[in-house]
């Protein structure tokens, strides 16, 4: 078993959730070139979770030991929260915070990132006690 302070394992969870969020920002742009921003940032999550499961599983959580199945679903289901409130804060900040201000400037780009990085410390935790809980 290895054990990792805690600063350092979030640290770790951090930098692999900006890759995640970045592929998941590219296959978002890619999939707005057909279809709506709103569908497309629902639809490119999975590229994000699968990335971030595979990483985290290994080098965050080293619960490399455990049933994988059933940690992704545990990993997959903290995910689907976190992408209600990356959708909520994205495209609240789209439809209206932005216009709002007359913030213009990608502003499907600022705020699907700023949704991105909305849930970041209670996934950590979520992950941290329930989608890799028992995998030491």
């Amino acid at each position: 078993m290895v054990v990792t302070p805690v600063r350092y394992q979030f640290a770790i969870f951090v930098a692999i959730g900006a890759l995640a969020a970045a592929l998941t920002l590219i296959a978002r742009v890619l999939l707005s070139l057909a279809m709506s921003f709103e569908v497309a940032v629902i639809l490119a999550a999975p590229v994000g979770i699968t990335v971030a499961f595979l990483l985290n599983r290994r080098y965050v959580f080293h619960a490399t030991g455990g049933n994988g199945g059933t940690q992704y679903v545990r990993f997959f289901l903290v995910n689907l929260i976190a992408a209600a409130q990356v959708w909520a804060v994205s495209v609240g900040l789209v439809l209206w915070a932005f216009p709002a201000v007359g913030f213009t400037w990608h502003a499907d780009l600022v705020a699907h990132t700023i949704g991105l990085a909305s849930p970041m410390f209670t996934s950590f935790l979520l992950h941290k006690h329930f989608s890799f809980r028992g995998a030491k």
